[in-house]
């Protein structure tokens, strides 16, 4: 099944056990994948629904940040669970340790020695995890390793 057909099978369900706030969180998924076939033009493989996924998890994460710094907590809650939901459509999220191992074997691999060469390096190790590694982790960790 792919994650298209989950995502319309999970919506039914939260409308038949009335969960708004997951059918909601799902409404606005479909909505983005739907629009991003259409500035495409065709429709989008799992990967590109994964991609599109994480874009979605990066905005609630930035937003309920920013919430939680200008003190409107009943919004950043609103953003965490959401962002609760929307986890749930990625695979599992890689581990600290095994990012860093995906990241010294891409280092190594495209023979990277300095912070000038993080444009090498960065798309690898993205290209590898698929959604299942933070960017902002995975940026820190490549920095880590360039620059120690």
């Amino acid at each position: 099944m792919s994650l298209k057909d989950q995502l319309i099978n999970d919506m039914k369900e939260a409308m038949k056990a009335r969960q708004a706030e997951r059918l909601s969180t799902i409404r606005q998924l479909r909505s983005a994948i739907k629009n991003k076939e259409i500035d495409q033009g065709n429709e989008l493989d799992d990967d590109a629904v994964i991609r599109v996924i994480g874009t979605l998890v990066k905005q609630r994460r930035e937003a309920a940040q920013m919430y939680r710094d200008n003190e409107r907590p009943e919004l950043a809650d609103k953003e965490e669970a959401e962002l609760v939901v929307l986890q749930d459509y990625l695979p599992a999220q890689l581990g600290e340790a095994e990012l860093r191992e995906i990241v010294v074997a891409v280092v190594a691999e495209v023979g990277a020695a300095s912070l000038k060469d993080m444009g090498k390096v960065m798309p690898q190790v993205m290209a590898r995890t698929k959604g299942a590694a933070d960017g902002k982790l995975v940026n820190q960790l490549v920095r880590e390793q360039l620059s120690g």
